[in-house]
């Protein structure tokens, strides 16, 4: 009598034992499933671009006088000044706009004979864009005043308000990633979720319709571009 309660008991713990071990497998198994779900994500990009207008304008302006004795020469620099001075005062330009950077002195002997040329630099700085357009686009005038600049003069258009426009670019860059997201998920029979992760790139100004940014061709057109990485979690 008691072998037999025995083994009953024996076959009861058994089939304890057993089931345990089938619910724990199925319980380990489902889990492992949901949390393979919850993992499922893709990995997109989104793009956002804005134009805007430059709000800074500056002409790095560079000339020289050449001459063979150093007061003549000098004359020459100060005249050409007074007229670079003349040319940007009757554009509606404020003295303070114009400032000199620097000024060099050259000496050698040619065939024995002393030539001195001096170089003066100047900067021009406003946010009147279009003011600068015209002094740009009138800037022969100089030459008819004796002026000649030098190569590498040139004016140059930024846009120094990014951070007024980085929020709204990186909202519309989120959207066109969840797009991205959403039309991967349509193609694949599942649905978008939540951010998962999110990277933003670099923001970017160039030129609006591709001109070049070597300074006699700058623009004051811009577009603000910025990439951003999205990870979004599939379900």
């Amino acid at each position: 009598m008691a072998l037999e309660m025995r083994d009953k008991i024996l076959l009861g713990s058994a089939a304890l034992l057993a089931f345990g071990v089938i619910s724990g497998g199925y319980l380990l198994g489902d889990g492992l499933k949901r949390a393979k779900a919850a993992d499922r994500s893709v990995t997109v990009r989104g793009l956002a671009e804005k134009d805007v207008t430059a709000d800074l304008a500056t002409w790095s302006i560079s000339y020289s006088a050449t001459g063979f004795d150093l007061p003549t020469v000098r004359a020459e620099i100060d005249n050409n000044t007074k007229e670079l001075q003349g040319y940007f005062s009757g554009l509606g330009f404020k003295p303070a706009d114009l400032t000199p950077t620097g000024a060099g002195v050259n000496q050698y002997l040619n065939n024995g004979v002393n030539t001195i040329t001096i170089t003066q630099r100047m900067l021009l700085r406003t946010t009147d864009i279009a003011r600068a357009q015209k002094a740009v686009a009138q800037q022969f005038d100089l030459v008819r005043r004796g002026v000649t600049l030098q190569e590498g003069s040139g004016m140059k258009y930024s846009f120094t308000k990014l951070n007024d426009v980085k929020p709204d670019m990186v909202a519309a860059a989120t959207r066109d990633a969840r797009a991205a997201a959403e039309q991967f998920a349509k193609d694949s029979g599942s649905g978008v979720g939540g951010i998962k992760s999110a990277t933003q790139g670099y923001f970017s100004i160039d030129a609006r319709d591709g001109e070049g940014g070597d300074g006699s061709s700058d623009t004051p057109y811009k577009k603000v571009r910025v990439v951003t990485t999205v990870d979004f979690y599939l379900k």
